[in-house]
């Protein structure tokens, strides 16, 4: 199995979280935007955080006259306003983030993470090594509690178009058929094969690569 704690995520989609609250996730980078409680009410505050495995990316702000402000250090910000524009940025304090924008944070829901496990050549049958890591991946899919989970097949380019379609779909099953017998509800499982169409390292056909007999599970 490909590493069974590490996934690739998602970023997320814009989400209200009040009148004078917005957040949204930007390819690495969280960038919160915040109107300031001025009696004017006519300034935001667009601060620059981390994600959830510390990296941090970048943003552009506009400051007015066609120039922007590029902020790429954690926790950055600067404010804006209709009439000067961006102002000089600065780097705030944990807690004065916490007190921001901590309870939005706070109501987030985990981001989807996606886990790879290996197949034998032509077969259902689990690598040991996947096999192995299946229980911890288990584990953690009952404690996030997901609303939905994807589990699709995949193969090399050994073989016909429409066998390997067959085969990644059993694939996907086997792995489905181990979560229902860990009490994970078959309601949640969203089951599906790509055969040899998605290849995660690309190659021409006939080629037997072990890297391409996969299933993707994404958690949600």
């Amino acid at each position: 199995m490909g590493s069974p704690g590490q996934g690739t995520r998602s970023p997320g989609l814009p989400i209200g979280v009040s009148a004078c609250l917005a957040l949204l996730l930007l390819s690495g980078a969280c960038a919160m935007l915040r109107d300031i409680a001025t009696p004017s009410r006519s300034a935001d505050v667009i601060v620059l955080l981390p994600d959830d495995r510390g990296k941090t990316g970048a943003i552009s702000v506009s400051t007015g006259g066609g120039s922007e402000l590029l902020l790429s250090k954690p926790r950055e910000a600067v404010t804006v306003t209709k009439s000067a524009g961006a102002g000089t940025p600065r780097v705030l304090e944990e807690d004065e983030v916490r007190a921001m924008v901590g309870p939005a944070l706070a109501s987030l829901p985990p981001r989807p993470e996606t886990y790879i496990f290996h197949f034998v050549h032509d077969t259902a049958i689990l690598t040991p090594e996947s096999l192995a890591g299946i229980r911890s991946v288990i584990e953690e899919i009952g404690l996030r509690k997901p609303v939905e989970i994807s589990i699709v097949g995949h193969t090399d380019t050994m073989g016909t178009r429409e066998y390997n379609q067959r085969l990644g779909q059993k694939r996907a099953r086997k792995v489905a058929a181990l979560l229902v017998d860990a009490g994970i509800a078959p309601s949640i499982l969203e089951i599906s094969s790509h055969g040899e169409g998605n290849p995660l390292v690309p190659t021409g056909d006939e080629v037997p690569e072990p890297r391409n007999r996969r299933v993707e599970l994404t958690v949600r």
